[in-house]
């Protein structure tokens, strides 16, 4: 099942079954007005969702066109969005550029950081920021939506709450980002609003792709038309969702809607850093990595951050080569005043 929200006017607008092919839609306010209302009670509108659905494909649902440019993000704003770093590789390299030792504890224990979740960017939404010197960067990620998780989950127990999966543009402001974390207290102006696939989509969507708590699948990122990254979502992804979602609830429940993203999807390639499509590797889901290896190999960075006009497109596809969740396409512009 395909689920988005297309806007009405509200915060929160509403929610809609979207086709497989992701071509066509219909309005389901008789079930639950949004996509948070129907987590708040998934065991039971859940199914009733589910025939929707199925009537849908089968051409007995009266529908409407899909549009991805109407979608807000598949939850408008969220009671918690929290953000792991489960590809070790790129918290490595990270510290390597800056001539910094990685603690033996990261590859036990996963990074989490608590972002802001009133506000998402929609799917197709500019990128508004004021300063190109603040050095914005994209990160391309997958995310999952939980229902209830009682505090102290086993991280088995924690993959069966995975209700819904999206992708993610999880913008960071790296020239902000050192000044913030100097001071000891973690990200808060150098991360800015985010923004969510068109469409979150259940887990059997996924079929052989999902294993319970990865996605196996390649996550794509275009910078302005170019091929920027294409690292498979499945390797080198240290901690599953599972354990991110335990991580998250060791000493808190987490209520329904609450989202848990994977950080940036991050490969090795033969041991080492990734190397760009364009030389045939699988390249990179944020500039910062491929800034980190410029910086490792050549002493300085040569690649820039994002400017205004830029576009950055990320989307998954599957064996067939269709889109799964729509595509996140954004424009960086100037912001007014």
């Amino acid at each position: 099942m395909k689920l988005a929200t297309l806007r009405d006017g509200s915060r929160d607008g509403r929610l809609v079954v979207v086709s497989n092919d992701l071509t066509s839609c219909t309005a389901v306010g008789h079930i639950a007005p949004t996509l948070q209302a129907a987590l708040d009670n998934w065991a039971s509108l859940a199914p009733r969702l589910q025939e929707v659905a199925a009537s849908l494909e089968s051409g007995a649902q009266p529908s409407e066109r899909f549009r991805e440019h109407d979608a807000l993000s598949p939850l408008p704003r969220a009671y918690q969005w929290a953000d792991g770093s489960a590809y070790v590789n790129h918290v490595e390299l990270v510290r390597k550029a800056r001539g910094a030792e990685m603690p033996e504890s990261f590859w036990t224990d996963p990074l989490m950081y608590q972002g802001g979740s009133d506000s998402f960017l929609a799917p197709r939404e500019a990128i508004k920021m004021a300063d190109e010197a603040w050095g914005i960067d994209m990160e391309g990620e997958v995310a999952v939506i939980v229902d209830d998780v009682p505090m102290g989950v086993s991280a088995e127990a924690a993959r069966d709450r995975i209700r819904l999966l999206m992708l993610v543009n999880d913008v960071s402001l790296r020239g902000l980002i050192p000044a913030e974390l100097g001071k000891g207290f973690g990200f808060f102006q150098s991360k800015p609003s985010s923004a969510f696939s068109p469409v979150a989509v259940t887990p059997d969507e996924l079929g052989d792709a999902w294993d319970g708590g990865k996605v196996h699948l390649p996550l794509r990122v275009d910078l302005n038309g170019v091929p920027f990254g294409r690292a498979e979502a499945g390797a080198d992804m240290t901690f599953d969702f599972g354990q991110l979602i335990a991580h998250a609830a060791k000493s808190r429940p987490l209520a329904a809607g609450s989202i848990i993203g994977s950080g940036t999807v991050s490969n090795k390639l033969e041991g080492g850093p990734g190397k760009p499509v364009a030389e045939g590797g699988v390249g990179y889901s944020c500039i910062a990595e491929i800034r980190m290896i410029e910086t490792i190999q050549n002493g300085e960075p040569a690649t820039p951050f994002m400017r205004f006009g830029d576009v950055v497109r990320i989307e998954m596809h599957d064996g067939q080569g269709k889109s799964i969740f729509g595509a996140i396409e954004q424009t960086v512009e100037k912001a007014d005043g």
